[in-house]
């Protein structure tokens, strides 16, 4: 019996170790917890609205990516038919033209009523044109401007300097601050020389 009693001390008295060197050195995580230090209010508030000003950001920065998407397909489709509306109205310029020269029809006593019909018209889609920030460009004197004309040919003018505007072929178009078509246009340019005349008379002399 007394030995038993023994074991069981040596045994109590062991299990009282381990409890206090468990005790006494701390695992690896409760020195790591221990470092960490514990953030104030003021942190954690501070965390919160720097994330709340980020998904602001985000949102506003998505609503203006979304709101120029619908200006660019609006504008994009009006652009187009604008452009393609023109025809309209260089047809009712060519019908006028072709009318005028009608050697036949120069006859016709209500020719006049009909041309003013056709200029009211061209006038209403001019207007309704202009209603729509689509205004023609105007080339009168102008100098060539590569980014609102087109040259289609060149034209000797000893009066006029070189990249004046002579002629207007085709009207351009601006719809807002973008060009819708530009002029096809004649320009000037300074009369040459012919080399062979001069070259006949320096043989004579």
């Amino acid at each position: 019996m007394d030995k038993d009693k023994h074991k069981e001390k040596e045994h109590s008295d062991e299990n009282v170790e381990k409890s206090h060197s468990a005790f006494k050195q701390p695992s690896k995580d409760n020195l790591e917890k221990d470092k960490e230090i514990p953030k104030s209010l003021e942190e954690k508030l501070k965390e919160s609205e720097d994330k709340l000003l980020r998904s602001l950001a985000e949102i506003e920065n998505q609503r203006r990516r979304f709101e120029k998407e619908i200006k660019d397909a609006f504008e994009f489709g009006s652009f187009n038919f604008a452009k393609e509306s023109l025809a309209i109205l260089d047809n009712l310029h060519r019908a006028k033209l072709a009318i005028k020269n009608d050697e036949v029809l120069k006859k016709n006593q209500d020719l006049d009523k009909f041309l003013e019909n056709i200029n009211i018209i061209e006038k209403d889609l001019i207007n309704i044109f202009e209603r729509n920030r689509i205004k023609k460009i105007d080339t009168l004197d102008k100098k060539f401007d590569p980014n609102l004309h087109q040259a289609m040919s060149e034209i000797e003018d000893g009066n006029k300097e070189t990249g004046t505007i002579l002629q207007e072929i085709q009207s351009g178009y601006m719809i807002g601050e973008r060009l819708l078509r530009p002029v096809l246009v004649a320009v000037a340019k300074k009369k040459e020389e012919k080399k062979e005349e001069n070259k006949g008379k320096k043989e004579d002399n």
